[in-house]
């Protein structure tokens, strides 16, 4: 059949198997959303507030589900809008398309209303681009977006569509079924052989892992790996779901705010072996002093990541969860009781520092917060801490409940505390660390599932991108919103009590904005919390609420993300409690 390009695109959408959208109209994009509207009783297109929102929708949805997610803007700030949100994918491994309008061919390079050069721009942050300058390519230049963007390691692809291709006509012929990823790289024998010889020679194993045990869907290959080898196991940031919070082999995450247990461990370790990460800084510490007591065995899907950061004695390129279960197959079984005992005496170790940390706590024991933050009329006595209020979420969220965060201290706080049950429930900006990516994550990940999410945030974070509460109440979208509103950049905040003689450049809000009232005007609902009464009352009418619902939690400028690795530090100068 003969049709136009707009057409072209949402029937190439619906034959990858694409149910939602995400996106904002503009004038070069105008066609393709008249097809959508056509289409809209088989795709569903969500309106965003913002088309950053859209791009983070996109992504939730990803994440959510392993699907691609979708997102679509016009030409010019339309296109650049969604600049952070396809960097946060393409940090964090996530398969995206994002398809942008441009200007008619004849009018490229030449300066004209709303044209950019968004191939360009997105060029260093996306695995692959294209502009399509021929009708005839339009459908299989979309059909190879969504295989590269599944394929291997997940990323995001920006396909740039100019109006004049929207407008012409070709035959279309479609497929009957959505492209399949390239084919698995699978790791050497002779690589994986190594692996044992080393495993079996090890006396305390300790197992690193990364999203990419989410990505290849390798759960239960891990865990039968770590039981056959008696292993604890310790994950990045992006790793967190991969395996339940409770398993009796998982320490928590590891790194610069993350457990001492697990970060111990490591340390303690005489062989790490790495799944699925890629060894970022916050996860390292000083380079120079990360593994002086082990050996590495690394095992990626992306053969870049191998020795990229911290050279590996044993760099295994392949599929995750087939070395494992072949790796599980070939190792002798292991007990060892020893370091079973030296794990369980860390574990130990951290509950005490834990409790010491919080019976030391600053915030808990100041007469009110300091004048700071603005939150001096706020007695001690009447302020949250952040584990009961993440605690208190828990008891109420179902297992399988979506956990979102934005970025900041409240996001280390909920990878540290939160229980996660399921794979796929803990969604957050790792690699870019983009404060605002939550609401629209959120919308994107119920959207994808139909689930209840949960959103943390703090008031910096929220005040990013709090216009997709919009989005949010058009849409009834399912969301608890829970900000842990301390007054001030948390984050920043720590590091300038703790390194720069409590120089507060700038991190003081000094904000009079009150989030109830602003969630009402949204047509949201809302309740503030300053003590556990409250907070409990609140969630019991978050939970029984059917649409979105925010819920202002007070907390004291003054708590500090514990443990920390000082920037530039190591495990040798970890922070467990400030005194």
């Amino acid at each position: 059949m003969i049709i136009s390009g707009a057409k072209i695109v949402v029937e190439t959408l619906i034959e990858q198997g694409c149910d939602t959208v995400f996106g904002y109209p503009g004038g070069q994009v105008i066609n393709l959303f008249d097809e959508l509207y056509i289409a809209r009783d088989r795709v569903n297109h969500i309106l965003t507030a913002h088309e950053q929102g859209a791009a983070h929708a996109a992504d939730g949805y990803a994440r959510a589900t392993g699907k691609v997610g979708v997102v679509i803007a016009t030409s010019g700030p339309g296109a650049t809008n969604l600049v952070t949100g396809i960097a946060t994918a393409f940090l964090d491994s996530v398969p995206l398309v994002a398809i942008t309008g441009n200007v008619p061919c004849s009018l490229i390079g030449r300066d004209s209303f709303q044209e950019v050069d968004i191939v360009g721009i997105t060029m260093p942050i996306t695995k692959h681009n294209f502009i399509v300058k021929d009708i005839e390519e339009l459908a299989d230049t979309l059909r190879m977006a969504f295989k590269i963007a599944k394929s291997g390691r997940p990323g995001p692809v920006l396909v740039d569509i100019p109006k004049d291709i929207q407008l012409a006509k070709c035959e279309y012929e479609p497929k009957t079924q959505p492209v399949i990823p390239s084919p698995i790289v699978y790791a050497p024998e002779n690589k994986l052989r190594q692996a044992v010889q080393m495993i079996d020679a090890c006396e305390r194993p300790y197992i690193y892992f990364g999203g990419g045990v989410i990505a290849a869907k390798a759960y239960e290959e891990l865990t039968a790996f770590a039981d056959r080898i008696d292993a604890p196991m310790g994950c990045s940031l992006m790793g967190l779901s991969a395996v339940p919070s409770d398993h009796p082999r998982f320490l928590g995450m590891q790194g610069m705010h993350g457990h001492f247990a697990s970060s111990m461990a490591e340390d303690e370790a005489d062989l790490v072996i790495t799944l699925g990460a890629r060894f970022s800084e916050r996860a390292t510490g000083n380079k120079s002093r990360f593994a002086k007591n082990f050996k590495i065995i690394h095992i990626d899907i992306d053969g870049a990541e191998l020795g990229k950061n911290i050279p590996a004695d044993l760099a295994v390129q392949g599929d995750i969860r087939d070395a494992l279960e072949r790796l599980t197959a070939m190792v002798t079984e292991k007990k060892l009781p020893e370091w079973e005992a030296r794990i369980d005496a860390l574990r130990l170790e951290e509950l005490e520092r834990t409790q010491k940390a919080l019976e030391h706590s600053y915030a808990k024991n100041c007469e009110s917060c300091t004048a700071h933050c603005g939150r001096s009329d706020v007695p001690a006595s009447k302020k949250l801490t952040p584990y009961e209020i993440i605690d208190a979420v828990s008891e109420h969220a179902p297992d399988d409940a979506i956990i979102v965060t934005d970025v900041g201290q409240h996001q280390m706080w909920t990878a540290q505390r939160f229980p996660l049950r399921k794979p796929r429930t803990f969604l957050t900006s790792g690699g870019l660390g983009t404060m605002g990516f939550g609401m629209g994550a959120a919308i994107g990940a119920s959207a994808a599932t139909g689930k209840r999410t949960i959103l943390f945030t703090g008031d910096g974070s929220f005040g990013m991108n709090l216009n997709e509460l919009a989005t949010a109440v058009t849409q009834n979208t399912p969301l608890v919103v829970v900000i842990l509103n301390n007054g001030v950049l948390g984050m920043v905040r720590q590091l300038q009590t703790l390194f720069f003689s409590k120089h507060y450049s700038n991190t003081t809000l000094g904000r009079k904005t009150d989030f109830v009232k602003l969630a009402e005007a949204f047509g949201a609902k809302g309740a503030h919390c300053s003590d556990t009464a409250e907070l409990e009352a609140a969630l019991t009418a978050a939970f029984a609420e059917n649409g979105t619902f925010v819920i202002d939690c007070v907390i004291d400028c003054n708590e500090f993300v514990l443990p920390m690795l000082p920037p530039g530090g190591s495990i040798d100068n970890i922070i467990t409690e400030i005194k």
